[in-house]
């Protein structure tokens, strides 16, 4: 029996309708920019699986911290201990993210960050005690993960549907534009008194359709909350780590949000661990006599020191004299082939911004992630060796840093192909 007909027995694969899913590929070993299935045959892995592999598989410097940690110590429970890993990442990452954090708490993932965000955003209302905000803004087509939190705040679609009834009420926003940028912040004014927290993924919603808008509009929106005491929330869960271009995408920004979720890039696409982290008016409301006023919130595998080594390596190579100048170069191809088909008569939209390239095919009505067009495209590219993960009649492009113009190029040309043959 083949490993995919075992797979196939005994596993259940997300986002997948599993009764007419085609036998998954297994994947036997990756290296650098590239993926390698039990046949041999070679893909480029142009999504970084799913926006976590910042530096290629398989990197030797992670590869050794990591085993260096495991002969050391392996895990320990976080609550009344700490470890070396722990710490050492805590100061590396607030030295680097942007002015004013100064906590951070650990999780395991995505969602998990953005479910503590929110907790520390409703409970800071709770325990300073003036008065009672519940209300949370969101983006109308933004994705921040699929627990029950992050769902509420995500825009309503086929992945909440199922749950409409138990996602918690939420004031959805338009994407900040100069036409509508004054009535927005006039919603948020009016909403004042009621609303605890806005969360945004800054400058690209990621599932949402990568869809983009100005750091302008978003600083007159943060700078709007904060004047009335609304929390910010900034999820950098996918623009962390150099995917804009810059560090995080926040340093386009003048104002400074309240709380940052990390995650995906942290660990260089090694194992799973997410970072909420927030300012000091956050942090010093849960600062009390009174033990009612804890954060009560925690995970089993809360700063596993082995998945804290693997982010303190990948943070050297991401700081390290090579990986900035790489980023650059992606994002300088990625503007250069943007601009040769922005005019294509089969495309809708091309957007790019830093290592993000943004392809959306003309589909008429139908541009929704079902659209018959997704499997087209990405069993296209999978032919050819790419791996795309279409939403839907959009395509991306989110390579490691360290992809060869080669690599690029090639991906570049099979989508010249696509466009004529598809």
């Amino acid at each position: 029996m083949t490993l995919a007909e075992r797979d196939q027995k005994v596993i259940w694969h997300p986002y997948t309708q599993m009764k007419n899913a085609l036998p998954h590929i297994p994947i036997v070993s990756g290296s650098g920019a590239y993926l390698f299935d039990e046949d041999g045959k070679k893909y480029i892995d142009a999504v970084s699986s799913w926006w976590v592999n910042i530096h290629g598989h398989s990197h030797p410097h992670i590869a050794k911290k990591v085993s260096e940690q495991l002969s050391v110590l392996e895990h320990a429970i976080f609550a009344g201990f700490t470890h070396e890993p722990a710490v050492l990442l805590a100061e590396r990452l607030l030295e680097i993210l942007p002015k004013g954090q100064e906590k951070v708490f650990y999780t395991d993932n995505g969602s998990t960050a953005v479910e503590v965000a929110l907790k520390m955003c409703l409970q800071f209302w709770s325990n300073t005690g003036s008065v009672s905000r519940t209300k949370i803004i969101a983006f109308k087509d933004a994705y921040h993960g699929d627990t029950f939190g992050a769902m509420s705040v995500s825009g309503r679609s086929i992945f909440t549907d199922p749950f409409s009834s138990m996602l918690f009420d939420v004031e959805f926003i338009d994407l900040p534009n100069a036409d509508n940028i004054a009535q927005i912040k006039s919603k948020i004014n009016y909403l004042s008194n009621e609303v605890a927290c806005f969360i945004f993924e800054p400058m690209v919603l990621g599932a949402g359709g990568m869809l983009m808008y100005e750091a302008e509009y978003l600083d007159q929106l943060i700078d709007t909350c904060q004047k009335q005491g609304i929390l910010t929330i900034a999820d950098e869960v996918m623009t962390g780590f150099g995917r804009t271009g810059t560090l995080f995408a926040c340093e386009a920004l003048t104002a400074a949000p309240d709380i940052f979720c990390l995650s995906k890039g942290l660990t260089g696409g090694t194992m799973p661990l997410g970072v909420t982290t927030c300012n000091d008016k956050v942090f010093e409301a849960f600062m009390s006599d009174d033990k009612l006023k804890t954060l009560y919130h925690g995970h089993s595998f809360t700063a596993n020191p082995v998945a804290c080594a693997a982010s303190l390596a990948s943070m050297d190579i991401l700081l390290s004299s090579e990986t900035l100048p790489n980023i650059q170069r992606v994002k300088a191809k990625h503007e250069a082939f943007a601009a040769q088909i922005k005019d294509h008569p089969k495309l809708k939209d091309v957007r790019q911004k830093g290592t993000i390239l943004v392809i959306e095919w003309e589909t008429g009505t139908n541009t929704s992630y079902l659209s018959g067009l997704r499997n087209q495209l990405y069993s296209y590219f999978l032919e050819r060796g790419i791996i795309l993960r279409p939403l839907g009649n959009i395509i991306y492009i989110l390579p490691p840093y360290i992809i060869s113009d080669e690599d690029l190029d090639y991906i570049y040309k099979t989508i010249n192909q696509a466009l004529n043959d598809i």
